[in-house]
């Protein structure tokens, strides 16, 4: 699965994106999140507020209660604002 992350996300990280491969027991967004934070201290500063926090999956905005089973990609990224 490939994860993007994009804006205060990626600084958080220090990637703007990864392939991974989480356990069979991640199967939403919410666990996916709680997953990736235990990867490094950036993994876990940039999760820390999940309020804050948009997600899509397969390219489809997606509610953090959202199976990821069988996505091919997920991405994370503040809220977006017009103007």
């Amino acid at each position: 699965m490939k994860i993007l992350y994009f804006a205060w996300l990626r600084e958080r990280v220090g990637t703007g994106e990864e392939n991974i491969a989480p356990p069979a027991a991640v199967q939403t967004v919410s666990q996916l999140m709680d997953w990736l934070s235990e990867r490094s201290a950036g993994h876990r500063e940039a999760f820390k507020d999940r309020k804050l926090i948009r997600a899509a999956v397969d390219q489809v905005h997606s509610a953090h209660s959202i199976s990821v089973a069988g996505a091919k990609e997920v991405a994370f990224f503040p809220p977006v604002t017009g103007g």
